[in-house]
């Protein structure tokens, strides 16, 4: 046998936080059939089906096994042709004309934080590029008197333009961690302790994508300590925002490789949100945050889930109400399908699994096909189903995927 393939299924294997032992069983076969097959010892060419069974219980594509290459980028996996205008909006400077009056402005942000909650992405995009060049000339001419305001208004602003390209994964990261950063030196400028905290979590977010888990982790967590007192001075809105600081952390925290010093954080984390949740009250969408005792939930499961935990991941999911997930934004309860068909699938639910991503399809079309993620996982649910029902079939293929 290639010596390669038993070097990647060893890689794989420890990646996925399985012992020789678990992946035999997983197999069905003895630790001693797995050190031979890593070792190069079974057999000349490994048979397909065993290769096929280990990509199914390693959860990656086959021919990850086959080669140290990359893989190809799939179809659709870098960001829709709109968000590079918005991209653009980054870098080029915006009219000469007056710029729209403050109240302007901030109805065109709430119909954008709207067009958010509701995935319609390509809708916020048309608006964005305005929108940017709009709120950077307001914070520009403000009177000495109106600066605060313009600058936490600014800040929102590069706020929701992180979280729009965030959508869109590693493909747009640099201009995503563009945005934060200007999103963090605008609040600072306001001195807004909620804009301030709530750039400071989409920094946290973008240094995750920058490979940068423990700076992310960090950064949330000393802004919070610095900002908790002003934060909760505010009410349900600054309460809201601490409590998603400390989400933020425990995401970050989750995005590194598992241990137990790493699990056990992150899970405080989202126990100190717990905390704030409770303070709070239910479930609020104080800043378009969707702040409560739900949110934390769901965030719950998706930090097991960043660690390959889908059966923590399973039991924490069935303690949100239905009732009070149906109450979320479509932005949030596709996010929990999405989450939902990724945990059916690393417990090999694979019916499951295709149903979850067919719902997240129904509520949020844009939440699925266009998300390089998504498709990501799509593709793995196609790959290890045998015969691909015909909706799940459909979808894969609106994806940009052959099914």
């Amino acid at each position: 046998m290639d010596t390669g393939i038993g070097r990647r299924i060893a890689y794989w294997r420890e990646l996925r936080g399985f012992t020789q032992t678990d992946f035999g069983q997983l197999m069905g076969q003895t630790k001693r059939w797995v050190q031979d097959l890593e070792g190069g010892k079974r057999q000349q060419d490994p048979r397909l089906s065993v290769l096929m069974r280990a990509a199914d219980v390693l959860r990656v594509p086959m021919e990850q096994l086959l080669s140290d290459s990359p893989l190809s980028p799939l179809v659709g996996s870098g960001p829709p042709a709109e968000a590079f205008a918005v991209m653009d909006a980054l870098y080029t400077p915006g009219g000469s004309d007056d710029p729209p009056a403050p109240a302007v402005l901030q109805r065109r942000l709430v119909y954008c934080c709207e067009a958010f909650q509701a995935c319609h992405y390509a809708a916020l995009a048309r608006e964005l590029p305005a929108l940017i060049h709009g709120a950077e000339q307001a914070a520009h001419v403000a009177a000495a008197g109106k600066q605060s305001d313009a600058q936490a208004l600014l800040s929102r602003v590069y706020q929701l333009v992180t979280s729009y390209l965030h959508k869109y994964g590693s493909a747009a990261a640099i201009q995503a961690a563009l945005a934060a950063d200007r999103a963090l030196a605008a609040a600072e400028r306001s001195g807004d302790p909620v804009q301030m905290a709530a750039a400071a979590r989409r920094v946290a977010k973008s240094l995750v994508y920058q490979q940068r888990p423990e700076a992310a982790v960090a950064f949330a967590t000393a802004t919070a300590e610095r900002l908790s007192a002003d934060l909760t001075g505010q009410g349900s809105l600054g309460l809201s925002t601490l409590g998603m600081l400390y989400l933020s952390a425990a995401l970050a925290a989750s995005s590194q490789e598992r241990t137990t010093a790493r699990v056990q954080a992150a899970s405080g984390y989202v126990d100190e949100a717990e905390e704030v949740a409770k303070r709070q009250g239910g479930d609020l969408d104080e800043d378009f945050t969707q702040f409560g005792p739900t949110n934390v939930g769901l965030h719950r499961v998706d930090t097991l889930l960043r660690f390959e935990d889908g059966w923590s991941a399973l039991r924490a999911a069935a303690g949100i109400e239905p009732e009070a997930l149906a109450r979320l934004s479509r932005e949030r309860q596709a996010g929990h399908h999405v989450a939902m068909a990724r945990a059916w699938l690393l417990t090999r639910r694979k019916e499951e699994a295709a149903a979850a991503l067919l719902k997240a399809d129904e509520l949020a079309p844009e939440e699925v096909r266009n998300r390089p993620d998504t498709v990501n996982l799509m593709k793995d649910v196609v790959r290890t189903t045998a015969n691909p029902a015909p909706r799940l079939r459909a979808l894969a293929e609106r994806c940009g995927l052959q099914a």
